[in-house]
């Protein structure tokens, strides 16, 4: 068999180790005797890659003479990315991966793997558990190294047919994107128009912006609030108020950018973090002190929101800057990913569960992280859920997960103008599943914006996303346009954001021309075009329609 079929499996079982780890199991197996060979099968061939030539091509950075066979077939490049692989550290503990991983969820997909990784004894399951756990407990953390180091039995046996086909259909729904955009492409071609803007919408306002810190507590619900209230001068209740609902595992200054900028145009803004979901609480999971989501967290995040309005309108009668100046009946909800369904929820979006529960209960490893993420619902005891809040009369959701949490029909029960944002190489929650199909069914008004080439994390704050420097490429993560490169898509959402703010004051004209497909086109750079629509295009939605037939 050939060296680099070997080598290229190398480079891809960071990203199944990965899928194994954001899954859910429980429990030990102390192997009797570590693997000390790697042997990758193809049909009736072999070929063996000793696990201490492994380490020590890690520790030293040179290819041991064990190893040259292999290295003398790859580019640099490609010599780069198994190196990587083999160091990426996948940041879980014992105890955070005992706890975060101890469901039927996770079982289902060790079940699937073992076929990647036979063992005659049946024992693959409880193998592939043993070599996580005992690799997430080695000083140096879990790694695809420490992985093959604790597996239990002197040899680790790869399937190469399975493992390119398991991984040929890990986040189905990203990869069913890629094909989509490829078959839309002659539909996207630059169309540069000649604007005459009136003003640039995505500069900053004249006036200068305060942050107002509230701790909040709902007794209620025994959940406290921390929110973050962006004003200025300008502030008039003539003006909607804005509330952002942040991501999974993240902060409320995620969207920070946005709130400045907005806020810098005369509206009031809270930025509001969700003590379920949020950064600390993932850390929290982590370490094994607390559930990564639990179900309830679907009701919590939109009842926040309310619960937060609830508290502007008090602060409206009795702060001294903000007294008569927050709009509550008015209110403009804007959510990013996780934070979008919650957004989408608040439309009117009904929550139909049905679906999700049949879908979540077998196949998982073909799942996206945001359909992983919808299928934490499951352990909602009713079928449907409705969370709507008449106070918010239009919404944006950025990146939004909507492919199971919504069912059939769920989006068709928005009561709002809507604006969706979809990016193209968003591996988190993919396009064509979680933004482009369901649009259709939302009720007009509605806007759709797409970002070619654009990632989950480019519309967040650049402050949020130093991490990614460095991140390693897997099927399910890295790769992200971060930072400087995401400038033209941030400018694009300061834009659009304001101007759907605006639709509710008395400039809502001169702010309407930031709504049109033309602006969308203005706006687009050669390496990030932008693209905007009001309902799919027939010829894309046949496209759409045939891609879901397939998959169904």
């Amino acid at each position: 068999m050939s060296n680099k079929l070997g080598c290229k499996w190398l480079s891809s079982l960071a990203s199944m180790i990965s899928i194994i780890a954001m899954s859910t199991f429980s429990g030990t197996f102390a192997p009797a005797q570590a693997a000390e060979t790697v042997v990758v099968r193809k049909g009736f061939l072999e070929s063996s890659i000793s696990v201490a030539d492994l380490r020590s091509l890690v520790e030293t950075g040179k290819v041991p003479d064990g190893l040259q066979s292999y290295a003398n077939l790859l580019s640099s490049e490609q010599r780069s990315q198994i190196f990587g692989a083999l160091k990426a550290k996948i940041p879980l503990n014992i105890v955070g991966l005992s706890s975060l991983l101890n469901t039927r969820v996770g079982t289902a997909i060790l079940a699937d793997l073992t076929t990647v990784i036979p063992r005659r004894d049946g024992a693959g399951v409880e193998a592939l558990r043993a070599a996580l756990v005992l690799g997430a407990n080695k000083p140096e953390g879990l790694s695809v190294l420490s992985f093959i180091e604790n597996y239990p039995g002197r040899r680790v046996v790869v399937d190469l047919d399975r493992a390119f086909a398991v991984l040929a259909n890990l986040n189905t729904g990203f990869w069913q994107t890629q094909r989509f955009m490829a078959a839309i492409a002659p539909q996207l071609g630059a169309n540069k128009a000649a604007l005459n803007l009136p003003f640039d919408a995505s500069q900053a306002g004249p006036n200068a912006v305060q942050v107002l810190k509230l701790d909040l507590n709902d007794t209620a619900r025994d959940r406290r609030i921390p929110v973050d209230v962006y004003w200025s001068k300008a502030a008039t209740a003539d003006k909607p108020t804005i509330v952002f609902s942040h991501g999974l595992g993240s902060v409320r200054t995620d969207l920070r950018y946005l709130a400045e900028h907005l806020a810098s145009h005369g509206y009031v803004v809270a930025a509001l973090e969700h003590p379920g979901s949020n950064e600390a609480n993932t850390n929290a999971a982590i370490v094994g002190q607390s559930r990564l989501i639990a179900p309830q967290e679907f009701l919590n995040r939109p009842k926040d929101i309310s619960f937060v309005l609830d508290e502007l309108a008090k602060l409206n009668k009795t702060d001294v800057n903000l007294q008569g100046k927050i709009a509550i009946d008015k209110s403009m909800v804007i959510g990013y990913s996780f934070g979008g369904a919650a957004a989408l929820s608040l439309a009117g979006a009904e929550m139909q569960l049905g679906r999700l529960k049949q879908r979540c209960q077998a196949d998982l490893i073909t799942l996206s992280l945001g359909e992983g993420i919808q299928c934490a619902a499951a352990g909602l005891p009713e079928e449907r859920y409705q969370l709507r809040d008449q106070r918010i009369k239009r919404a944006i959701a950025m990146n939004p997960t909507t492919s199971l949490l919504f069912g059939e029909t769920g989006l068709s029960k928005i009561e709002i103008p809507t604006l969706i944002v979809a990016a193209s190489a968003d591996k988190t929650t993919p396009a064509l599943v979680e933004q482009i199909v369901g649009f259709p069914q939302i009720p007009s008004p509605k806007w759709l914006v797409g970002f070619v080439g654009a990632t989950h994390l480019s519309v967040k704050d650049p402050s949020t996303t130093l991490d990614q420097v460095g991140k390693p490429s897997t099927v399910i993560t890295g790769d992200e346009v971060v930072g400087e490169k995401a400038v033209s898509i941030r400018n694009y959402i300061k834009a659009v954001s304001l101007a759907m703010a605006a639709q509710m004051t008395a400039d809502a004209d001169k702010y309407a021309v930031f709504l049109t497909p033309d602006y969308a086109q203005f706006a687009s750079t050669p390496a990030l075009p932008v693209r905007l629509v009001t309902e799919i295009p027939p010829e894309a939605n046949a496209i759409v329609k045939s891609f879901m037939e397939q998959n169904k």
